[in-house]
C-alpha cells in the first residue's frame, strides 16, 4: 500500500501564492505518476497537474497553466504544487494521487487512472 499525506493548504488572498506538498510512504514503484486534483463544493473533482517518474514530464489543466507548477524532490517521495496568482475560483480541496505506472498523455487527467489518494487539503482564496 501507498500512503499519501498532503500539507500546505490554507487561506490566501487573491493574487497570492501557496505551495502544497504531498509525501508518499509505504510501497514503492519503479515507475509511477503523481497527480493533483481538486474539488470545489458542489462540483466534480477536476484534474490540476501531474508529473511522471520516467521522464519528469509535467501536465497541467488549462485553467492553471502558467500559474501552477508541479515538481518533485530528488528522492521522488514528495511532490509539490506551487500555486501562484491564485484566484477565487481556485478555492477547493486539493488532493494528491498516485498511480503505479506511467500514465499516457491522453489519460493522465483521468482520476480513475490513480489508485492511491491522500486525504486532501483545503485551499481558500479570498477576494
Amino acid at each position: 500500500q501507498v500512503q499519501l499525506v498532503e500539507s500546505g493548504g490554507g487561506l490566501v488572498q487573491a493574487g497570492g501564492s501557496l505551495r502544497l506538498s504531498c509525501t508518499a510512504s509505504g510501497r514503492t514503484f519503479s515507475t509511477y505518476t503523481l497527480g493533483w486534483f481538486r474539488q470545489a463544493p458542489g462540483k466534480e473533482r477536476d484534474f490540476v497537474a501531474a508529473i511522471r517518474s520516467s521522464d519528469g514530464n509535467t501536465y497541467y489543466a488549462d485553467s492553471v497553466k502558467g500559474r501552477f507548477t508541479v515538481s518533485r524532490d530528488g528522492a521522488k517521495t514528495t511532490v509539490y504544487l506551487q500555486m501562484n496568482s491564485l484566484k477565487r475560483e481556485d478555492t477547493a480541496v486539493y488532493s494528491c494521487a498516485a498511480a503505479a505506472t506511467d500514465i499516457g498523455f491522453l489519460h493522465i487527467s483521468k482520476d480513475y487512472q490513480y489508485s492511491y489518494w491522500g486525504q486532501g487539503t483545503q485551499v481558500t482564496v479570498s477576494s
